[in-house]
């Protein structure tokens, strides 16, 4: 599969083309056919293989898309991204709308990551500072990995602040090959 260039743009052609309170339903419909893209492997095929006119493509979408109740406006941004290409880089194309998205409501989105189930309270201090240092209201994902130790990773848009042991490891053991 090839690598899409500035996914950004087509994000903003969705964001150009529905209304700002229709965009967490687009958002839904487009992960669906994404999931939908990753877990059947032929309908992937016949979306984004060259082998197939635009004509028979622009079928199967309109197929699946009314089959899933998906909405007109995410349809025709569908055969647009089927047109240009670029539609096997849904699952990143769908993130860059998220953000985008966000950025529209003042919102940033956290995936945090700690290696154990931490307390409510705890979750509130995070996302107090998260809306701190970022001065946007905070959504967020709490992941727990054991394989961090301790400490806590966060990733905040394309920011990362990286406190756990596994990454002060992986620093280290960085500049030990440095300076090997």
């Amino acid at each position: 599969m090839r690598k899409v260039e500035n996914v950004k743009k087509y994000a903003k052609q969705l964001l150009k083309n529905v209304d700002i309170e229709e965009i967490p339903q687009a958002i839904e419909q487009l992960g669906n056919i994404a999931r939908l893209m990753e877990e059947d492997k032929e309908i992937r095929t016949f979306m984004v293989s060259p082998s197939f006119t635009g004509e028979e493509r622009q079928k199967i979408i309109s197929h699946i898309s009314h089959t899933l109740g998906i909405s007109d406006k995410v349809i025709k941004y569908l055969l647009y991204l089927s047109d240009k290409r670029v539609i096997g880089a849904m699952p990143d194309i769908v993130r860059s709308i998220i953000t985008l998205y966000l950025e529209m409501k003042k919102r940033a989105k956290a995936v945090i990551t700690v290696p154990v189930q931490v307390s409510r309270e705890y979750e509130k201090e995070l996302v107090g500072f998260l809306r701190k240092i970022t001065g946007r209201d905070i959504d967020f994902e709490l992941d727990i990995d054991p394989s961090i130790i301790g400490g806590i990773y966060i990733k905040v848009g394309s920011t990362v602040y990286d406190s756990s042991i596994k990454g002060q490891l992986r620093s280290l053991k960085d500049k030990l090959i440095i300076k090997g």
